[in-house]
């Protein structure tokens, strides 16, 4: 199937998934070798996919390990200019859904050998929760909301690089 990310006049849309995987007050983040920031482990939904189905197929190409999802925790709904995919400063669209993985014993000692969609080498990293502010972290708002997980589901809307709460 193909994934959910299409081109509109004035620019693209994305809906992707998140995994937010906690473990020993740490959270595991995602670094690519050619971007600066911190990201979850993840991806796009491909058309005719859940976004539970999505987040845990994505978390088994990414780690390797079937995880299981405790709840929603987010919804960020991200608008930004960009230069990805061949797109030259085009309007980017993107609805990410982020859930809550169950605790798992299998989780120590992953590894990851996935690439990024721009091809870029990517590795696994336990980022301290309450150190999460000395990271450069995308979604921005993990630094904070991650220290005190409500059991609400946030909405988060981020535009020109401020994020803030949604009703």
């Amino acid at each position: 199937m193909t994934d959910i990310t299409f081109k509109m006049d004035g620019g693209y849309f994305f809906h992707k998934v998140g995994a937010i995987i906690i473990n020993d007050n740490k959270v595991l983040m995602v670094k690519n070798e050619n971007f600066p920031y911190f990201y979850p482990v993840g991806g796009r939904v491909t058309l005719g996919e859940t976004s539970e189905d999505a987040v845990l197929r994505e978390t088994f190409e990414e780690i390797g390990i079937i995880l299981e999802i405790d709840r929603l925790a987010f919804i960020h709904e991200n608008y930004f200019v960009g230069s990805i995919f061949g797109a030259k400063d085009e309007l980017f669209h993107e609805v990410a859904f982020y859930y809550l993985m169950k605790q798992s014993d299998e989780i120590k000692g992953i590894k990851c050998t996935s690439m990024g969609a721009d091809g870029g080498a990517e590795s696994l990293h336990w980022l301290p929760l309450t150190e999460l502010l000395n990271y450069d972290l995308f979604p921005d708002f993990y630094k904070t909301e991650l220290l005190d997980l409500k059991k609400e589901v946030g909405h988060f809307v981020t535009m020109k690089g401020h994020t803030v709460r949604g009703k």
